[in-house]
């Protein structure tokens, strides 16, 4: 499959805006959408420093590392190179807004295979056999299905379907 990670990104950080400290947010302070666990871990584990992610550091997160991060983290991590063009976009904007995990496991449920969160060859194989476009209108149904379980849904609801379906029109698109 054709890479569309630059696409992705675009549309991702679109999606993401910039810096937000809300305080019903479980994830607490972000920048495009990356909480400052999430920087702080990957600048201890990638670039080797050991520092205290600060609301001046993840104000000033610096592009490369926006990219770096979401590429590794979250685009590698869904195989998104090896999806299906609109399948990719769906999996990657799911997997930044509730980790790779979750929508890995509701793709494999949906093609029948062992749902352990980890995108490899039988998953792969399976999702190959399966229409891109229902594979992509599945994953809305079971994205939206979760959050609607969510106790912030009151306070996040409108802006997750908001999301939701800008994904799912996007990866249409794609297709």
């Amino acid at each position: 499959m054709r890479s569309n990670f630059e696409q992705c990104l675009e549309w991702l950080l679109a999606h993401e805006g910039g810096f937000v400290n809300h305080p019903e947010d479980p994830g607490g302070m972000t920048n495009k959408g990356i909480t400052a666990k999430v920087y702080g871990d990957w600048l201890a584990e990638v670039m080797d420093v050991d520092a205290q992610v600060t609301e001046q550091a993840m104000r000033e997160i610096p592009d490369s590392h926006v990219e770096q991060i979401y590429r590794e983290l979250y685009w590698n991590r869904i195989q998104g190179d090896r999806l299906p063009a609109g399948v990719d976009w769906s999996m990657f904007d799911w997997s930044v807004n509730s980790g790779p995990g979750r929508p890995a496991r509701a793709i494999q449920r949906i093609v029948q295979v062992k749902a352990d969160g980890s995108i490899g060859p039988k998953t792969l194989a399976a999702i190959a056999e399966y229409d891109a476009a229902t594979l992509v209108d599945d994953m809305y149904y079971r994205r939206q299905a979760f959050y609607e379980r969510l106790k912030t849904f009151d306070t996040f609801g409108a802006g997750w379907t908001r999301r939701n379906d800008e994904t799912r029109e996007q990866a249409h698109s794609l297709l």
